[in-house]
């Protein structure tokens, strides 16, 4: 995709993160599963159920913009964050540690999602898509409590 103008970039950066939402809904479970600590546990089955209501906002975001349509692409930096918490999973024994190493991804994809959601949501306000960046605003705050949770539960365990 050839981008030109704002428009061209919200689409691609809207289309980007679509795909990034569907990998993080197939990454959580296996997240969830490879956590021992009830917190976290808990913490990755409340984000799957927000990312997929973050993808049902997408798919909202589209139906009322006009001139909006998602392409079909691949989020590599998604997919690079995917497999650095496969490689923890993989190679960290079940327990404290490979808890705070999945904390550790979680966040990684939290802040790339925080960013990702603070462009879109800029780029929607300048091309005047006034709900679209309300939607893009209430799925930025989820982002942000989820990072805010992540940390809180990475501090109790270091207590």
């Amino acid at each position: 995709m050839t981008i030109k103008t704002l428009e061209d970039l919200f689409i691609h950066e809207l289309s980007d993160v679509y795909s990034a939402e569907k990998q993080i809904s197939r990454a959580l479970p296996k997240m969830a599963r490879a956590a021992t600590d009830e917190q976290l546990v808990a913490a990755f089955k409340l984000h799957l159920e927000e990312t997929r209501g973050q993808i049902e906002r997408i798919d909202q975001l589209v139906e009322i913009t006009d001139g909006v349509k998602i392409k079909r692409m691949k989020c590599h930096a998604l997919e690079g964050l995917v497999e650095e918490a496969q490689e923890i999973i993989d190679s960290v024994e079940a327990g404290p540690v490979r808890d705070a190493g999945l904390i550790g991804a979680a966040q990684k994809v939290e802040h790339y999602e925080i960013a990702t959601y603070g462009t879109l949501s800029a780029l929607a306000t300048k091309l005047g898509y006034k709900e679209a960046a309300q939607l893009l605003n209430e799925t930025l705050q989820e982002e942000k409590d989820t990072d805010d949770k992540l940390t809180a539960i990475a501090q109790q365990q270091s207590e």
